[in-house]
This record gives C-alpha cells, structure tokens and sequence, in this order.
C-alpha cells in the first residue's frame, strides 16, 4: 500500500475515533446500556438487545435512524432485557424505521427471547453469569436466529459486523470493548456505502459488489496498517464518508 495512503488512513482513523463524533448515531444506545452495566444498574443482555436494535436499524440518514431508536427503547420503557423475557410486543403492520414495520420488531423480540430462555436462562432480576450471551453466536447464527435472515455465505453482514465492532474493540474512546471471547484481530469490516466509496477511491478494493468477499479485502487492506485492530480503519472510510460532503 502506497505510503501516502497509509498516513492519510491513520489521520482519519484518529480523527474519527473519538465519542464526539458518536454523540448522534445508533452506537449512543448501547454505550447508554453499557455504562449503567459498568455502574450495576443494567445486565450484559440490555446493552446486545440495545445494540441488536441500534444496528438493525441503522440505515438512512443519522437524525433518522436515531429517532426511531428513541421510539424502539420508549416501547421497551428503556428495560430491554425485562421487555423481551416478558413477551409482550408490539407488532402490527406499520413502520418504525422507513421500511422496518413493527411486525419485524416483534419478530427479533421473539428469537431473542427463545435465545435468552435456553439453557442456563436467568431472571431478569437476577441474571447470572450462565444466563446466555450473543457473543456466542458466529455471524451465520446471529443472521438466522437473530434477525431472522436466510443462510447466506456471501453476505456481507454489514449490520452483525458493526454490532460486534461495538461489542468487542475495547479502546475505550467509542466502542464498547464488552465481549471479551473475541479477538478485535478477527473482526471484519462494517461494509456500510460510506465505506465501500471511499476504500474504491483508495484503491483497497477493486471490487463493485458489496458482498463478504469485498468487506475481506477492505479488512485485510487495514491489516497492513493496523495489524491488531483492522476494524480501526471503519473510522477513517466512514467518518470521513460521512463528513467530507458537509
């Protein structure tokens, strides 16, 4: 990789990785769940639930996607752990987030709660260190038990890739650095149209299609640059993505 390249990635990169630049976007709603964790005040399970509704949702324009997490946490009366073992949910057949309906909402609530009551299942009043993680979970299961999508092995999973980036770098500025059984090292790029423009731009990828194969390339190219964290590189291409045009 051209030298030139590299520097202007590691700027970006340390530009972006900075909570104020985080203050309105979806990963606000885990971080909230994250440090009332930190603080005892909410289990491990409230800040995945957050985080699977945060990233599932996280498509659009920013204002957007933030309000409709808003609206997604008031349904759960911000106790999303408590919601989704009560099993009441809401689903009808209007929009929560632009083509996401609350039907679909319900639906995620369903799998999560079938996941959390498996074995080892805790109460919400007294979850242990046996009640069930998401952590568990390899991207192909995340897709299919979590959100209810069909194998796909070229997927490039754009919404599991952030949620786990939140979940597991542990650098203490903007994720959340909580799942300890995952190497930041094996993460894979969040191939998000912000991302993929500007890593074509740079010359990281050659490739047009926004499949796995093509979030690879991109995450092998930041290996070169930051060999223990790639996902560091998510920064520069969407911070940068996002901002240049303003």
């Amino acid at each position: 990789m051209d030298d030139r390249i590299k520097e202007q990635v590691i700027e970006w990169a340390g530009h972006y990785n900075d909570p104020l630049f985080f203050q309105e976007d979806p990963i606000a709603f885990p971080r909230k769940f994250a440090e009332a964790f930190r603080k005892g005040e909410a289990c491990l399970q409230d800040v995945e639930i957050a985080a699977v509704f945060a990233a599932h949702l996280a498509w659009g324009r920013r204002c957007m996607i933030v309000r409709d997490c808003c609206r997604a946490m008031d349904e759960m009366n911000w106790r999303p752990y408590d919601y989704i073992l009560a099993g009441d949910y809401r689903d009808e057949d209007a929009s929560l987030h632009r083509t996401v309906k609350w039907s679909e909402f319900a639906c995620i609530c369903r799998r999560l709660r079938k996941f959390y009551t498996g074995d080892g299942y805790a109460s919400p009043d007294s979850p242990s260190q046996h009640t069930p993680s998401l952590q568990s979970l390899d991207q192909a299961g995340f897709r299919i038990c979590i959100y209810g999508q069909k194998e796909d092995p070229k997927a490039a999973n754009k919404k599991i890739n952030m949620l786990r980036r939140w979940m597991v770098r542990d650098d203490g500025k903007v994720d959340l650095g909580l799942w300890k059984g995952i190497s930041k090292k094996d993460l894979i790029i969040p191939l998000d149209v912000h991302v993929h423009e500007e890593a074509l731009a740079l010359g990281l990828t050659s490739r047009k299609q926004t499949d796995l194969r093509t979030a690879l390339e991109i995450t092998d190219a930041f290996r070169e640059i930051f060999p223990d964290d790639p996902c560091l590189g998510d920064f520069a291409l969407f911070g940068y993505g996002v901002t240049k045009n303003k």
